[in-house]
């Protein structure tokens, strides 16, 4: 905050990981002779890309139909597969991973993975794809795959000439078809449940470096603009994707104001409490009497030092809220301090924030302590940092590029760990889903029901 006053280069994608989801059988290879692919090779890591290449083809000569009104065609030249740490050149034809009118040399897809719109072809660095699947979990394979072969079905509806809003797109078409997978539909490939936390751990990867210009051509958009876009597609399917990716879409990437440059856009700890602790009960205080028809009493915040205090139920924990005495606790020395120094000032914010829906919904007459509660609070968390978004309180600070990226940084770090949300019954994914529920729908969308 300001005081008041991967993808892989050209594109790629996310990741996965546990249980398999339910399907009609195990998962079956792909011949080699059955799926053609330029320069392949017999790795593990070519035939993963093909299994989920062809499941692919096969997901969208169904959907393309159904949400384009159009007939499916094939990518017109097909595969290339490339190792760019011992390339080939004899595996490839003149044209090298291009097409005649438009050769590329095998090299320029070292470190990368992309759909190339003149020759209607997909191609990949094998190398690249090994690393990331050895490195953030062997889903984010696919995940690259959907990600570029929803950008060869904007090379068939047409691109928007955005790269923002072309690579948001992208991502949510690829959870489209992650959603396809997860429900059992695909061959080839599965998906465990909770390799999704895994997958959207990896977005953090693919994002555009914060505070870069969300308008360049080359934009992909901030980690929560690509999450966001990865869940809509994964909950609604294709025709969100093909629907709300118009120019009126809300992005949170932004540029650095020259004042955040040096600090990253990170204000110091002590000045977030203390905006914090003036904002919250601000907004509640205002937005609680005409949800509940009552005047809003807000709790006491307070810090401790890794010894919990003597509530009921925060015996072990680093965060929490305790209705006897109406106080929202934070471990300041486990908790507070490493989130705001590993992640950023928006972690603390949120780590603040979470508790402190508990003791709204305490006031309200709702549950504290049951899976509805956890979600409720997350999701209330993200209505309460889209003011922040909005400006509501510019007279203490302005939100930064970043910061919300944080909140969901800190969600999938600290959101799923016991000490924060005892027996959790919902995914690192599903925290996220909540938290951007709130964020673009508000409060009414949080659970709130009596």
């Amino acid at each position: 905050m300001t005081v008041a006053g991967l993808l892989v280069a050209g594109c790629a994608a996310e990741v996965v990981v546990g249980q398999a989801s339910p399907g009609p059988g195990e998962p079956v290879d792909v011949a080699p002779e059955d799926f053609p692919i330029t320069g392949v090779s017999d790795t593990g890591i070519d035939q993963f890309a093909r299994n989920a290449l062809t499941d692919l083809d096969t997901f969208w000569a169904d959907a393309y139909p159904e949400f384009f009104g159009d007939e499916y065609t094939p990518l017109e030249n097909g595969y290339f597969s490339v190792d760019s740490e011992a390339i080939d050149e004899g595996a490839y034809p003149e044209t090298g991973i291009g097409c005649e009118g438009s050769p590329t040399s095998p090299d320029s897809v070292a470190g990368n993975a992309f759909y190339d719109p003149a020759c209607d072809l997909i191609a990949y660095d094998r190398a690249l794809l090994e690393e990331l699947s050895t490195e953030y979990g062997r889903f984010l394979v696919p995940v690259v795959m959907a990600h570029e072969f929803g950008h060869a079905m904007q090379g068939r509806f047409g691109f928007s000439e955005r790269g923002i809003q072309d690579e948001t797109q992208a991502d949510c078409l690829a959870g489209a078809w992650t959603s396809w997978v997860a429900a059992g539909e695909s061959q080839h490939v599965s998906l465990r449940t909770p390799e999704l936390d895994d997958v959207i751990r990896g977005f953090l990867l693919l994002r555009d470096d914060v505070g870069s210009d969300p308008d360049d051509t080359q934009a992909h958009g901030s980690y929560f603009d690509r999450v966001s876009a990865f869940y809509e597609g994964f909950e609604g399917g294709v025709g969100p994707c093909r629907d709300d990716f118009g120019p009126d879409r809300l992005f949170t990437a932004a540029e650095f104001d020259p004042r955040d440059v040096d600090t990253g856009g990170n204000a110091p700890f002590d000045d977030i409490v203390t905006w914090v602790g003036a904002t919250l009960p601000e907004f509640w205080s205002e937005v609680f009497p005409a949800a509940f028809g009552a005047d809003f009493e807000p709790p006491t915040v307070e810090g401790f030092q890794s010894s919990a205090p003597g509530c009921e139920g925060l015996e072990d924990r680093d965060l929490g809220y305790c209705p006897d005495d109406s106080t929202v606790y934070v471990d300041e020395a486990d908790l507070a301090t490493p989130a705001y120094d590993e992640i950023g000032d928006f972690a603390l914010t949120t780590a603040i924030s979470l508790p402190y829906s508990l003791a709204v919904r305490d006031q309200a007459g709702l549950s504290i302590d049951d899976g509805a509660a956890t979600r409720s609070a997350v999701c209330l968390t993200g209505w309460y940092e889209a003011q922040w978004f909005n400006r509501a309180f510019d007279e203490y600070a302005q939100i930064s590029p970043g910061d919300i990226d944080e909140a969901v940084q800190f969600l999938l770090t600290y959101g799923v760990d016991d000490r924060v949300f005892p027996n959790l019954d919902a995914s690192g994914f599903e925290l996220v889903g909540a938290f951007r529920t709130g964020f673009l729908e508000g409060g009414d969308a949080c659970e709130l029901q009596r």
